[in-house]
């Protein structure tokens, strides 16, 4: 399934949590690296290097990801796959479950790109306690803000715009 491990969602059992240890300071801020250099969509670097690496509760400003290239370039008829902008790995693949207009019309009326449980990638995706959503390398990504629908991770661009690690 587009290079995404297969993980069977039981209700009750997402988000995956994890302790402030993940977030910890590293060599580069809360992470080991820099945000790659070329990003996708034309996410500017700057942005990202400060909200995925030097930041634990801000994020782009609300709708930046109508202002890059995603909504030209995102796939109009197979899910998109979204990589941590440090390491390259899969952290994301949407719409699953939804059609692509229903996820973007979701993360239109929120501001951010939303995803839900089924399209989060939880060998690589945690939580805290505060619902902050973190990588397990230490990148910000944004917040679970639950809704009458469920779990709701609503995910700053810059920090999904990494391109594959190499394998």
């Amino acid at each position: 399934v587009y290079g995404r491990r297969l993980v069977t969602v039981k209700a009750g059992e997402y988000p995956v949590k994890c302790g402030e240890d993940v977030m910890s300071q590293k060599s580069h801020g809360t992470s080991e690296k820099p945000v790659q250099k070329d990003l996708r969509w034309g996410c500017d670097y700057e942005t990202a290097d400060r909200i995925c690496n030097f930041n634990r509760h801000y994020a782009e400003f609300a709708g930046y990801w109508q202002t890059t290239k995603f909504l030209e370039e995102v796939d109009k008829k197979d899910p998109t796959e979204y990589y941590d902008s440090n390491t390259g790995k899969l952290l994301f693949t949407a719409p699953v479950g939804r059609s692509l207009e229903a996820y973007l019309q979701e993360s239109l009326s929120h501001g951010w790109p939303s995803f839900r449980d089924e399209e989060v990638n939880w060998d690589y995706v945690r939580c805290l306690p505060d619902g902050e959503c973190v990588s397990v390398d230490g990148t910000h990504l944004g917040h679970n803000i639950p809704d009458g629908k469920g779990n709701r991770y609503c995910i700053n661009l810059v920090s999904v715009a990494g391109r594959p690690e190499e394998e």
